[in-house]
C-alpha cells in the first residue's frame, strides 16, 4: 500500500529555518512527481511546491518562492521541503503528496498524515 510519512515539522521563529522530510514507500518513487500543500488552521488547502520524477525541474507557489526549496533523493524514496526565511504566516500543516496536485491540490493521488509548522516568536 502506498504511504508517505512526513517529518520535520516544529516550531522556528520568524527568519529562522526547517527542513521537511516525506518518506515514501508503496510505489516506483522514481517514476513519480511529488508536491508539497499546506493547511493552517480554519483555511483551505494551498499548494506550495511541486518536483518531477527525475528532479529535472521544481515549481513553486508565489508565496513561497525565492524562500523554500524542494528536492529529492530517488535512492532514499524521500522528498524534501528546505524553509528558509519563515514567516508567521507559513504557520500550517504541511502534506506532501504522490503526483502535482494540480490544478487543485486535491488532485493528487496520494498524501501522507501531515506535518505540523508553527512560526512564532
Amino acid at each position: 500500500q502506498v504511504q508517505l510519512v512526513e517529518s520535520g515539522g516544529g516550531l522556528a521563529q520568524p527568519g529562522g529555518s526547517l527542513r521537511l522530510s516525506c518518506a515514501a514507500s508503496g510505489f516506483t518513487f522514481s517514476s513519480s512527481d511529488m508536491s508539497w500543500a499546506r493547511q493552517a488552521p480554519g483555511k483551505g488547502l494551498e499548494w506550495v511546491s511541486g518536483i518531477y520524477s527525475d528532479g529535472s525541474d521544481t515549481y513553486y507557489s508565489d508565496s513561497v518562492k525565492g524562500r523554500f526549496t524542494i528536492s529529492r533523493d530517488n535512492a532514499k524514496n524521500t522528498v524534501y521541503l528546505q524553509m528558509n526565511s519563515l514567516k508567521p504566516e507559513d504557520t500550517a500543516l504541511y502534506y506532501c503528496a504522490k503526483g502535482w496536485g494540480l490544478p487543485t491540490p486535491y488532485e493528487a493521488d496520494y498524501w501522507g498524515q501531515g506535518t505540523q509548522v508553527t512560526v512564532s516568536s
